[in-house]
């Protein structure tokens, strides 16, 4: 389905979210009792009861997110002084608690646990800005990353995201509000993307985090398969065999990179695994999966820029040498043996 123009999300979808949210709320004891009573039919400790709990925070937090955005709305002049220095830290900030609120009732209603390994949270990344790699696999990994980079690292993300993503109104205008770049999926706009990307990644400072997510998508096996044949169709045989020896990331696009490098040639990278969402493929799997009672681990290695490769087929070269790393990263961790 394409996405409605911004004028009509504005008028149409932010409103609805909230009213929405309001009714939910309002009929949300009613909800709970047929939860209740319908838990014990389903395996799963009180997973209807659960999963209705999670589902109404998240659109209540959706709502509130909006209120709080149309606040800041009215505080800038109505939009006048929204892309001033001050505001956008204060978007950032609304970012951030928000994203906390968020990973409190995950960690508190769907037993979810993170953990960072390879770089300590409680300390910043060094003071330059990097570009942050990582890979696309399971439901809110962007989600966690970006609560990892604001609240921990204490970063403000810019991030190259899918169009579809806003179809979630707070989403929509939070983002669009910050330094972020919305890229149409497809071959046809990948020219306009790479454009779009090197305009991003252009001006970072010391505590900007330029966030790509390589793969293109979340990974699944047809996905996999896929990307493997367009680098044959490309007559890219040997990037495909090496694709080939990676199951459970997809192969890295190189265009995106390239142009951040080039763009932003004195900052580092961060390449990011994790593991823990990497069943979650289709709605099936969600359902099953869900609540999680599970632990993500996240894992962050640094790069210097003066270890980045300057040629681009070096530098291609190099992003299939990091990802296939992170591949045996994920082998590893799901089998339950020491970290890399």
């Amino acid at each position: 389905m394409p996405l409605p123009p911004r004028w009509l999300r504005r008028l149409l979808l932010a409103p609805g979210v909230v009213l929405l949210a309001v009714a939910v709320v309002i009929t949300l004891p009613g909800w709970a009792l047929l939860a209740l009573a319908a838990s014990p039919l389903v395996p799963g400790r009180l997973r209807p009861l659960r999963l209705l709990w999670i589902g109404a925070v998240y659109l209540v937090w959706d709502a509130a997110a909006l209120l709080t955005l149309f606040l800041l709305w009215l505080a800038s002049g109505f939009g006048r002084h929204k892309r001033s220095p001050a505001f956008q830290r204060a978007h950032y900030v609304v970012a951030g608690r928000f994203l906390r609120v968020l990973f409190w009732q995950a960690r508190w209603t769907l037993r979810l646990s993170i953990d960072v390994v390879g770089t300590d949270p409680d300390t910043a990344l060094p003071g330059r800005p990097e570009l942050v790699l990582c890979r696309h696999a399971g439901p809110g990994d962007s989600f966690i990353l970006i609560h990892a980079l604001v609240n921990w690292f204490h970063r403000e993300p810019r991030i190259v995201l899918k169009e579809s993503l806003q179809w979630d109104p707070a989403i929509d205008v939070l983002l669009n509000r910050l330094p972020n770049r919305f890229i149409a999926p497809g071959p046809d706009g990948r020219e306009s993307a790479v454009r779009q990307i090197a305009h991003l990644a252009t001006g970072l400072d010391d505590d900007d985090a330029f966030v790509i997510f390589p793969e293109g998508g979340n990974f699944t096996p047809s996905r996999r398969l896929r990307a493997i044949a367009r680098l044959r169709a490309l007559g890219l045989e040997r990037m495909a065999l090496r694709a080939e020896r990676m199951q459970h990331v997809l192969a890295p696009q190189p265009g995106g990179l390239l142009a951040a490098l080039d763009a932003a040639p004195d900052a580092g990278v961060i390449f990011v695994a994790h593991t823990g969402l990497d069943q979650m493929l289709t709605v099936a799997d969600v359902w099953r999966e869900l609540p999680m009672d599970k632990r993500i681990v996240m894992r962050f290695w640094s790069v210097p820029p003066e270890e980045v490769p300057t040629g681009e087929q070096e530098r291609i070269d190099w992003l299939f040498d990091w990802w296939a790393r992170i591949d045996r990263w994920v082998a590893a961790n799901r089998n339950g043996t020491a970290d890399d």
